[in-house]
């Protein structure tokens, strides 16, 4: 039985997603046009076809994963401002949460994906098409045999965001990079019991790129009762319960730190960690509350 709900719920997204790929494929092929009113105006368009889809996905979810997902109280939100949101990285389900909670409260959500990921069929392309901004992270031995490369990452996140200056929007950032796995937990040596260590490299350069326009930080955080689950799992119902919990902060420590000097990225990343440390004391209440 749980297999044949996997098996509806995944022809779901499939069907849904088929539907509405031609929308935003061809709303992202006319900003291609050097036309800046049509830009805005297919930009705005292809987040409300987006937001379409999200929202069918949710029913799908509603009637198929029977997943209990509490959401502790929220902080006053708006779809008229600028949200820069943070989160710890379990699973490919951590995005389905993301949209469901969040749909109608904020803009419409754009996340930092790996430069592979365009080649996902058809949503790599509707990805695209929606201005979510890729990027290609370059090791130290790439960097040596090709120098000219060095920087380019640094380029393409600015290059992304100055699309977002001009309309509402939220931009998500998993910070720890990967997804959590007791493997790499091991690998980093983290300092976290349930989280890997968080990278601010990549925050800072958003912050960078938009300058002050962000308004608010909105950090979230996931807890999984029965351990983070995998998307099939997720969608045969076997995943309980999901808890979230969401903290707003301001983002004037950030504006004010900077990340130019050796001392300004050391005391960035300390802020970092101080609020990972809050989110590991949370995660460890969650799992104590739910042992009781």
């Amino acid at each position: 039985m749980t297999t044949l709900r996997g098996v509806l719920a995944f022809l779901g997204y499939i069907i849904n997603t088929l539907l509405w790929f031609p929308m935003v494929f061809g709303l992202g092929l006319l900003k291609l046009l050097p036309i800046a009113p049509l830009k805005r105006l297919c930009s705005w368009g292809a987040d409300r076809c987006a937001t379409t889809w999200i929202a069918i996905n949710n029913l799908n979810q509603r009637l198929l994963s029977g997943t209990q997902v509490v959401v502790h109280p929220l902080p006053e939100l708006s779809d008229r401002e600028w949200y820069m949101v943070i989160a710890n990285h379990q699973s490919w389900v951590d995005i389905l949460m993301l949209q469901r909670l969040f749909i109608g409260k904020i803009p419409f959500i754009k996340f930092f994906l790996k430069a592979e990921l365009i080649f996902v069929p058809f949503i790599g392309l509707c990805w695209w098409a929606l201005d979510f901004p890729f990027m290609r992270r370059f090791n130290r031995q790439y960097l040596e045999k090709y120098p000219h490369m060095k920087g380019k990452d640094v380029e393409t996140t600015r290059k992304a965001c100055e699309k977002y200056k001009h309309s509402p929007v939220t931009i998500m950032n998993f910070v720890e990079g990967t997804r959590y796995t007791r493997a790499k937990h091991q690998r980093q040596e983290s300092p976290f019991d349930q989280l890997l260590r968080p990278k601010a490299g990549g925050l800072a350069f958003t912050l960078d790129a938009m300058g002050t326009r962000l308004d608010k930080m909105l950090d979230v955080t996931i807890y999984y009762p029965d351990g983070a689950p995998s998307f099939w799992d997720f969608m045969c119902g076997r995943v309980r319960q999901v808890e979230i919990s969401v903290e707003a902060r301001s983002m004037e420590p950030l504006h004010r730190l900077g990340y130019d000097t050796p001392e300004d990225k050391a005391a960035f990343q300390d802020w970092l960690n101080t609020l990972w440390q809050e989110k590991e004391r949370l995660l460890a209440q969650r799992s104590y509350e739910d042992k009781q």
